[in-house]
């Protein structure tokens, strides 16, 4: 079942008319999973992409390979990317893409620990860049990230 926070952003997005689409690295479609159980699912959910993998990011999004191998594939400036590209590709008002580092084994640093989530989310109200660092397991992190993208997409919109 999907969190408050999530039901609370989903009741926003229909209120708004807003549709929404996913580019998912670290969360592996658990982002799209979890607004598909709201009741305005049918409504706002436009749809998403697993981009879990390296091959997928450059030959579906299109993220340049020199952008990865200078900047890693969890990274801000991927993330960024994978949201402007997705947003062409789904045409949603709201388009949320997220990268990071939910268990070890990949671009791990001491300055990009485990647990690091970075967000870049475009609405029709702005852009909205946000990097986090959560604790716990991979599946704790992962449904962490999800409630902190609806958090910052539902506190967007209540700001208008």
């Amino acid at each position: 079942m999907p969190s408050e926070i999530v039901m609370k952003c989903s009741a926003l997005l229909k209120r708004k008319k807003w549709n929404i689409a996913f580019a998912e690295s670290v969360t592996a479609g658990r982002l799209a999973s979890e607004f598909s159980m709201t009741k305005h699912s049918g409504i706002i959910l436009r749809g998403g992409i697993v981009c879990y993998e390296v091959f997928v990011k450059e030959q579906l999004l299109h993220v340049p390979h020199n952008v990865i191998k200078e900047c890693t594939a969890e990274s801000a400036e991927v993330t960024q990317l994978l949201a402007q590209q997705s947003a062409k590709l789904f045409n949603a008002k709201v388009t949320v893409a997220l990268t990071g580092l939910a268990s070890s084994g990949g671009s791990e640093t001491r300055q990009k620990p485990v647990g690091t989530i970075f967000f870049y989310i475009i609405m029709p109200s702005g852009t909205i860049i946000h990097r986090e660092l959560f604790h716990g397991t991979p599946e704790q992190i992962i449904l962490q990230a999800v409630d902190k993208t609806a958090q910052l997409i539902t506190e967007n919109i209540e700001s208008l």
